[in-house]
């Protein structure tokens, strides 16, 4: 595998903080040595995992077609402008998953397709992601970025630990990969040499090396960082902001006596200003080469997460908050619908972020893989002989979009192999992979 070495200019240095910069045609950013520069065309592949736990409406999630004239279920809806760019992969399932029947065994491996320990143990598999950061993340600052927006579940639910339900990136097979929930401290870890808060501004501490750059590069690359900078600062103030509402650092109540009582730390009052600074920071991260490897478990499998920012169609005059997201998967009604698009949105909010930041003739999402999957079909009926499983992005030039891929009535349809394919975009080639030997020919 080549590893990408750094320049001397590939980062912005202040005082205890080094910022990534991002890809600039007059600048050896990616090169192997100043002065060389790689072709624009070489720029890393990145990886973007995003997970919703509890399935989808069962009849609503489908597609047909290939590129402008593909058709999507109702579900899909919301990636509409990016079916000429998406893979809707169809029947890969995980053997290992479909023992347990419920949802911490169909969940803990989504990653790995690794056999899962039962009586309260914690045994899974090193996730593909985490094998990738083990190799292609080594030309980073930050091997892998693993994001969430709902708290890990330490229970046990029918001889199963729920750690497996609320992680789906494993550093080794006794290990979940911390999850980090807080915007702020994932933004640090970023950006700052240690993950701790500060008072200062990470741009203003960068901002005196930036000015000597800027003098250096040609006027497109200068336009580039302006744009650049203005998305780090935008980040700051957005998350400065959401804290002072208190939404990052626990519910805070709005009354000057509180009339319920003070939720656990970590949990978001907005989830969807939550859930969109998180996309943001994958952008960003993406964007300025601090990492190359991040996952985004929007909600737990079991998930109770509630959403009062969705109006209600079956309740009119309220939010969908009447009723957990684990509960609502067990119907098809028009509200759970609303959630499944909810979820989608995330997707497309993340791919219309990519397609709009240039690298040199392609885009970042040409050059980045995005996989949306959950661990079961429908969560009315607990449903994983086939997962939801769709890509979208270029994987370098790697992929071609607009196309279904059905494997439903093929014998060897491990959803490893889909992983196994997408390592291969990134130049890591396992001989095997949980339980496939081989990765998808279709890809």
């Amino acid at each position: 595998m080549a590893t990408h070495h750094y320049s001397r200019r590939t980062f912005l240095r202040g005082a205890g903080v080094v910022m990534a910069l991002p890809w600039l045609e007059s600048r050896c950013v990616w090169g192997d040595e100043p002065g060389k520069a790689r072709p624009a065309s070489e720029a890393p592949v990145r990886l973007a995992v995003l997970f919703s736990g509890n399935g989808f409406h069962s009849k609503e999630w489908w597609a047909r077609g290939e590129g402008k004239a593909m058709e999507l279920g109702k579900v899909l809806a919301p990636l509409q402008d990016f079916r000429e760019r998406m893979l809707f992969v169809r029947g890969l399932f995980h053997a290992e998953a479909r023992k347990g029947n419920i949802h911490s065994s169909q969940t803990g491996n989504i990653l790995s397709g690794a056999p899962i320990a039962s009586g309260g143990d914690i045994r899974s598999g090193t996730s593909f992601d985490q094998l990738l950061a083990q190799t292609y993340g080594r030309s980073t600052r930050v091997p892998s970025l693993v994001l969430g927006c709902e708290r890990s579940n330490p229970a046990v639910h029918k001889n199963y630990s729920m750690l497996y339900s609320s992680h789906i990136s494993w550093s080794s097979p006794t290990t979940p990969t911390p999850l980090e929930l807080y915007p702020a401290l994932a933004f640090d870890r970023l950006f700052k040499d240690e993950s701790t808060p500060g008072d200062r501004s990470v741009l203003d501490a960068v901002m005196n090396d930036a000015r000597d750059l800027r003098r250096g590069i040609s006027t497109s690359d200068q336009r580039k960082l302006d744009e650049y900078l203005d998305s780090v600062r935008d980040v700051e103030t957005r998350i400065e902001n959401a804290g002072k509402r208190g939404e990052l650092q626990g519910w805070r109540p709005t009354l000057d006596k509180p009339n319920i009582q003070r939720p656990a730390d970590g949990i978001p009052q907005d989830i969807a200003e939550h859930m969109h600074i998180m996309c943001d920071l994958m952008v960003l991260g993406f964007q300025t080469d601090a990492t190359r490897i991040t996952t985004l478990k929007l909600n737990n499998d079991h998930s109770a997460l509630r959403f009062p920012n969705l109006p209600s169609v079956q309740q009119v005059g309220h939010g969908i908050d009447y009723m957990i997201h684990h509960l609502l998967s067990h119907s098809d009604g028009q509200d759970w619908m609303k959630v499944n698009q909810f979820f989608m949105e995330q997707t497309a909010y993340v791919a219309r972020r990519l397609d709009a930041i240039q690298e040199g003739p392609r885009t970042l999402l040409d050059n980045t893989m995005l996989m949306h999957c959950s661990s079961m079909m429908a969560g009315a009926r607990h449903d994983n002989d086939q997962l939801p499983v769709i890509v979208l992005g270029g994987g370098g030039g790697r992929i071609k979009g607009g196309r279904v891929l059905d494997y439903k009535d093929k014998p060897e349809r491990q959803l490893c192999r889909l992983f196994m394919s997408m390592m291969d975009k990134m130049d890591v080639r396992p001989k095997s992979f949980g339980d496939a030997k081989m990765a998808l020919e279709d890809l």
